[in-house]
């Protein structure tokens, strides 16, 4: 390998990857969403996070207290009947704390839905700024990453880790982390209250509660795991079974199809059996360390009743607040594996985040204006990987307006020269000037912006024609794009449909052929006006009269213009000022079509073959 070639190129970005980071470790990675919490261009959410954490607080707070007013109730009314007093002189101080204890649980519940109406914004500027800035960060990255990436995958990584965020939020900001704080409160309470036991029976039991869930989610997950594959596996041999339908006819294999099925379904049934019969032995641990944790403070309480340290009214409020620590402890198992997941699931977008675009611009890189389009390739090394050199010292020199056509047999590195002008890929040695300015010292939007393409395989959006039209320069009047469709000679076949402009061309512009495809694409390029324009095959897709049509309107285009065309037809770039003949990376010829027709070389070759095949259709 040349030691002027490029270093290994980064690994793909891989959405599927597993990652194996503990729980803890991964928790920790939920602080990079602190700086989307607390925006510093925005104070007031600033605020709202801070209130709504406080508000998180003291309604934990409300929540221990409030049964602590019925059990002062109970022992109220308890004393009342001891005492033999009249009804009416303790009904007042009775009443009282019993609506101070419903008071408690609407304050709760007020507390709550406050928290969400302050925090609301918060939480969904978060989400809009994390997918914005993962969107931006996406189409930084280089053509490389892209092409390598699994189809479909990086916009799940998106998806996924938006939800994750959405219930990390309300998991470990409002439900996980309250609970454990609810504990804390009602250990302290119960501390100081009554005693010291009551802290540590109720702390010990939910601890335990905890671990006993984690231990028994973590071992139940590779039941869960085997289900879904074997589900997969069944669903998959169903469907490859049924589309094959005549194939499995036509052999007379109905048994042995029905048998791999069915054998797929008995590892489904094995793996389901397990699953829930291990979802019953966690619920009953569950149910046990529960009930485990109340009777042992109600034998406490009872002995202290019984004792004259405490009341009946002590032990209905230490029932009620257990009870409300143990209410969100009962999601806890579903909780903990939505929490890893939606961990892991933010952990893949960040790292999404994370990566580096392999083309990038300098600190001090200028704007390119005021474009002649005068380009130089001076001993150009190019390479796609570190093994494989498609470039080889290569330099030519269009001069500004001229029109240069590049062709060459399969594979000489034609399409390549595009996609270093465009600076999609750094080169590995020599320069590329643009009106004597190095691409790689100027800045990638001005330089793409003075390019304009027309490439072999268009692909539209999913708009109308008009707006696919007018993507060449956002913001275009309907006069401009009209102007321009007619240069590319659409404009009358756009008209003669129902919708006009208006008409929906379907995902990747499937409603449309070929030829009127490559039309749309070249009069997008036209309404950008650029400096150079490429034309990569731009009339590969066209019949004979569209093509001579479409050509002529080019070539009263590129006057004004340098014009890069890449073909393969050689009789569209006859006109040419130049033809460069490319062959493994390296220039094998240059000049007019006559002179190198007249040499006999490889162009001629090229020449004299396609004129045969003409010949025989």
């Amino acid at each position: 390998m040349p030691p002027n070639s490029p270093s290994k190129p980064p690994r793909p970005f891989d959405p599927a990857a597993q990652k194996t980071d503990g729980l803890w470790q991964q928790l920790k990675s939920f602080g990079k969403l602190w700086p989307y919490l607390w925006p510093n261009d925005k104070p007031s959410y600033k605020v709202r996070t801070f209130a709504a954490l406080i508000i998180t607080i003291t309604s934990q707070f409300v929540l221990v207290l409030g049964p602590f007013f019925l059990g002062w109730a109970v022992n109220a009314v308890e004393a009342a009947i001891d005492k033999g007093q009249v009804w009416q002189d303790a009904w007042l101080y009775i009443a009282s704390l019993i609506l101070g204890y419903g008071g408690f649980r609407l304050l709760s519940t007020f507390f709550n839905e406050a928290r969400e109406y302050i925090f609301a914004p918060v939480g969904q500027l978060a989400q809009r700024r994390v997918a914005t800035s993962t969107f931006t960060h996406l189409h930084k990255l280089s053509l490389r990453f892209h092409l390598e990436r699994r189809t479909g995958g990086l916009s799940r990584v998106i998806e996924r880790g938006i939800r994750s965020i959405d219930f990390l939020f309300r998991f470990l900001l409002f439900n996980i982390g309250p609970t454990l704080l609810q504990l804390s409160i009602a250990g302290i309470a119960f501390a100081i209250a009554y005693d010291l036991r009551f802290a540590l029976i109720a702390i010990l039991i939910v601890l335990s509660y905890i671990w006993f869930t984690v231990a028994t989610t973590e071992w139940r997950l590779k039941f869960r795991r085997e289900m879904n594959k074997q589900d997969t596996v069944a669903n998959s041999r169903a469907i490859d079974s049924l589309l094959n339908y005549e194939t499995v006819k036509y052999f007379g294999a109905e048994g042995f199809e029905t048998a791999r099925y069915d054998k797929a379904m008995q590892r489904y049934q094995t793996a389901a059996i397990r699953s829930r019969t291990s979802l019953a032995t966690v619920n009953i641990g569950q149910s046990f360390l529960m009930n485990l944790g109340i009777v042992l403070m109600m034998l406490l309480a009872a002995h202290q009743i019984i004792g004259g340290e405490m009341k009946l009214g002590d032990m209905t409020a230490i029932t009620l607040v257990m009870m409300q620590v143990y209410r969100p402890l009962n999601i806890l198992g579903f909780a903990y594996r939505e929490i890893k997941q939606a961990l892991t699931d933010m952990d893949k977008m960040f790292d999404l985040l994370a990566l580096e675009p392999e083309v990038k611009d300098r600190k001090d890189a200028a704007n390119l204006t005021q474009v002649k389009g005068d380009i130089v390739f001076d001993a150009v090394d190019f390479f796609y990987e570190p093994d494989r050199q498609i470039l080889h010292g290569l330099s030519f020199h269009i001069k500004a307006g001229q029109t240069m056509a590049i062709v060459g047999p399969t594979g000489a590195g034609k399409s390549t020269l595009p996609r270093i002008l465009y600076r999609f890929y750094d080169i590995a040695a020599g320069r590329v000037q643009i009106d004597g300015q190095d691409i790689r010292a100027l800045t990638q939007d001005s330089l793409r912006r003075a390019i304009g393409i027309v490439p072999q395989d268009t692909v539209l959006f999913n708009d109308t024609i008009g707006y696919n039209i007018g993507y060449g320069r956002t913001g275009a009047a309907q006069d401009e794009i009209e102007a321009a469709a007619k240069s590319a000679n659409i404009h009358e076949f756009i008209t003669s449909l129902p919708k006009g402009y208006n008409t929906l061309v379907g995902e990747r512009g499937l409603k449309l052929s070929g030829g009127e495809k490559q039309r749309v694409a070249i009069a997008r390029s036209l309404l950008k006006n650029p400096a150079i324009l490429i034309l990569d095959e731009a009339t590969s897709a066209l019949d004979n009269t569209t093509e001579r049509e479409i050509r002529d309107a080019l070539e009263q285009v590129a006057e004004n213009r340098t014009t890069l065309i890449i073909a393969h037809r050689l009789s569209t770039i006859t006109h040419a000022d130049m033809i460069m003949v490319l062959d493994g990376g390296r220039l094998a010829e240059i000049g007019t079509h006559d002179s190198l027709l007249g040499q006999g070389g490889l162009y001629a070759a090229l020449w004299a073959e396609q004129e045969t095949s003409h010949a025989v259709l």
